[in-house]
């Protein structure tokens, strides 16, 4: 069952932009893909209800998005009525017919992405619609951001995170948003990633880790400390 094709959820993660913890995980992302992007063409690999579409195209990229949840996607075509946004069942990327594309981004699907296999697919997909010289960016949550509270969101009531595995399920609850339900992801190690990209024929180029700074315009709460998300950069290779 596809969590996220839900309209409370949808709604919440509509109102929810880059602040507070997210902030993280755009504030580095231009100056990555000014360094290792050429082109302009873009594909948002599950982009939910459209904000790092949006982002894409402020930063001068043509960009389609595209998602599974067609609640996700309502709520990115209201706010971006001029955006290219497709449904793709069952993540089937055939509507896109033969195109490739400088920068495929994948913003936070991957802690979606129940098991390995299904991780393999979507990796394999991902680099399936890279240009020669493409590059995959995946921005994914840190194994870290389930053991401690945060900016917006708390894992206080979830104790059972500190003794998750690879593959297990982890519940975080988002504070930004109106839906206060847990949030369910998969736990997934960095040691995992770097396998399953190798497996997809990926080489990873950069990681990147962000830390909340001073200068930074909130109030951090482990921010400052540990780093809630991981950004890898890939190519084909």
């Amino acid at each position: 069952m596809n969590l996220y094709d839900d309209e409370a959820r949808a709604d919440s993660y509509a109102a929810v932009g880059f602040e507070g913890t997210y902030h993280l995980a755009s504030r580095d992302l231009p100056a990555l893909l000014a360094a290792h992007v050429e082109g302009n063409s873009a594909l948002d690999l599950g982009c939910g209800a459209g904000r790092s579409t949006r982002l894409l195209t402020r930063l001068g990229f043509t960009c389609v998005g595209v998602d599974i949840s067609a609640a996700m996607l309502e709520r990115a075509r209201r706010a971006d009525p001029e955006g290219d946004y497709r449904l793709v069942p069952d993540g089937d990327l055939s509507s896109l017919g033969e195109r490739r594309f400088d920068l495929v981004l994948a913003m936070f699907p991957l802690d979606n992405v129940a098991t390995v296999e299904r991780k393999e697919s979507f990796l394999a997909a991902a680099r399936g619609r890279l240009a020669p010289r493409g590059r995959l960016v995946c921005v994914v949550s840190s194994p870290e951001l389930y053991l401690h509270d945060w900016l917006s969101f708390t894992t206080l009531q979830f104790p059972g995170n500190s003794t998750a595995r690879d593959g297990e399920t982890v519940r975080i609850v988002m504070l930004d948003g109106p839906d206060r339900r847990p949030i369910e992801d998969t736990l997934c190690t960095d040691e995992t990633y770097r396998a399953l990209f190798a497996q997809a024929g990926l080489t990873l180029l950069e990681t990147a880790r962000p830390l909340g700074l001073p200068t930074d315009p909130y109030r951090w709460v482990s921010e400052e400390r540990v780093a809630p998300w991981t950004i890898y950069v890939l190519g084909p290779g």
